[in-house]
């Protein structure tokens, strides 16, 4: 059963930038896509960002231009690179993979 473990999270001034690592348990980290997602208070969890095994990303369309997902596969590690952030980026950020989550780290974007 694979574990994912985030960090990376905290508080910071708008137009700040925060950068999101995930660590993976196991074998196998580079056959799988990796995705991160983010829930705010009173709000549905949604889908940020997604990279495939080949590298190829996709972004919501309130991240594109700011934020960037990357994996280092001999780390098992996944990356979400966040700047220009905004208050409406505020919530908690969490790695997925498949039907396994993360425990979520907490981003307060606040003056």
């Amino acid at each position: 059963q694979v574990q994912l473990v985030e960090s990376g999270g905290g508080l910071v001034q708008p137009g700040g930038s925060l950068r999101l690592s995930c660590v993976a348990s196991g074998s196998f980290f580079s056959s799988f896509a990796m995705a991160w997602y983010r829930q705010a208070p009173g709000k549905q969890r949604e889908l940020v960002a997604r990279i495939f095994t080949n590298s190829n990303t996709n972004y919501a369309e309130s991240a594109k231009g700011r934020f960037t997902i990357s994996r280092d596969n001999a780390k098992n590690t996944l990356y979400l690179q966040m700047n220009s952030l905004k208050p409406e980026d505020t919530a908690v950020y969490y790695c997925n993979r498949m039907s396994t989550w993360g425990q979520g780290t907490q981003v307060t974007v606040s003056s």
